[in-house]
């Protein structure tokens, strides 16, 4: 029977917005992950039969086909392919999922998924350049509505009763832990270094921010309701940049290869929620791979759920009864940043490691992504 492995693993440093990474091309930054990924797993690059890239903003420097692109920038053969795909904040998520999937059903043996974004350098907003992008079959079945995350996640406060505190606190831990990993060398193995244009040289990610209190945090003013609101620049995901990819094969392949193995992809998921609040994906999606994959929440030992904002991993906490030791155990994006169409393949990444690393027999990741939809994906330690 044919599974599906992760074998190696890679990513950039998390640049913040303007910071390091923002002088690279997203291209130049994908590439840079391919060739990490083929030099760290020691495979000729021509093996690849596809490279399954997710971007969100497919516009100026990040349009295409910058899964293409990347491979041709690179330097791998002509005959390697690539294909973009975009399923928002989820993107390099889905491209893992697609990988999976195709490696399961034989039409590939070696594939690359993951994904890059750089906000810097084509800042959110660009696809749509002000345009409204829904049709009017979306304006007439939710009338009055511009769908808007940071309003999303206000909502999301209300309903589950999260308070600014909780909100803050959360993100301090987000940030402690991040810090504590930066410390105890546990990002090392995942982050393939990279030198900019100037010649400094990014090695760690740039957004982590040690000594901040609740109290500094509770003076930043609310962006989306200014009036009674809850949602700061403290308490959301950063603008980033960065990409990070995945070397996807089967058991037996791997062993043709000479190739180990590190997780199997046991179960991946996705679904459609409310998109007005939007962001509450990750609940269902989380109760939908549990379902498929046989296991419960208790079985799962690392939870993975992104940091789109701070009520988002509190509502799925509240909801699914997950163990809040095990969430985010590096920290997530609210401390490392959220580079969207590459955040998927850095968070899988970041979990394949720590899985590695902790003997964590099963990991869950799920994200909220735009239009109310989630992917979740169970991984199992090989």
């Amino acid at each position: 029977m044919r599974d599906a492995v992760i074998v190696q693993a890679v990513r950039t440093p998390v640049g913040k917005r303007n910071g390091g990474l923002s002088e690279i091309q997203p291209t130049d930054l994908s590439a840079h992950v391919l060739t990490a990924l083929a030099e760290r797993s020691g495979i000729d690059p021509a093996v690849v039969e596809d490279v399954i890239w997710g971007c969100v903003s497919q516009v100026g420097e990040q349009t295409g086909d910058i899964a293409r692109s990347a491979v041709l920038g690179a330097g791998w053969p002509e005959s390697v392919p690539g294909v973009t795909v975009d399923r928002q904040c989820g993107s390099s998520q889905q491209a893992v999922s697609f990988a999976a999937a195709s490696v399961l059903a034989g039409h590939y043996d070696v594939v690359v998924a993951g994904g890059v974004e750089s906000m810097s350098r084509v800042p959110m907003g660009t696809s749509s350049a002000g345009k409204w992008p829904f049709g009017t079959g979306f304006g007439a079945r939710y009338p009055g509505i511009i769908p808007n995350q940071g309003i999303g996640a206000e909502m999301i406060a209300d309903r589950w009763g999260l308070s600014r505190t909780q909100l803050d606190e959360f993100s301090l831990g987000s940030h402690a832990k991040a810090a504590a990993a930066q410390d105890g060398g546990r990002f090392d193995a995942e982050i393939a270094p990279i030198t900019n244009p100037s010649g400094v040289k990014v090695e760690a990610d740039e957004g982590v921010r040690r000594g901040s209190t609740l109290e500094a945090l509770g003076a930043l003013k609310t962006v989306f309701r200014p009036e009674n609101g809850t949602i700061t620049a403290g308490n959301s995901s950063q603008i980033s940049d960065g990409a990070a990819g995945l070397l996807i094969t089967t058991s037996e392949k791997a062993a043709e290869l000479g190739l180990t193995p590190i997780v199997r992809i046991h179960t991946a998921v996705v679904t459609g929620d409310d998109p007005v609040i939007m962001l509450t994906g990750p609940i269902p999606a989380t109760a939908l791979a549990l379902k498929r994959s046989g296991l419960s929440i208790g079985d799962i030992g690392a939870f993975e759920v992104n940091e789109a904002f701070a009520p988002v991993p509190l509502a799925w906490l509240a909801e699914t009864g997950a163990d809040p030791a095990r969430l985010n155990p590096n920290g997530g994006a609210i401390a490392l940043g959220h580079p969207l169409g590459g955040s998927g393949a850095r968070i899988m990444t970041t979990l394949v490691h720590h899985m590695r690393a902790t003997g964590t027999r099963y990991g869950l990741q799920t994200m909220c992504e735009g239009g109310g939809q989630a992917n979740a994906t169970i991984l199992e330690l090989v």
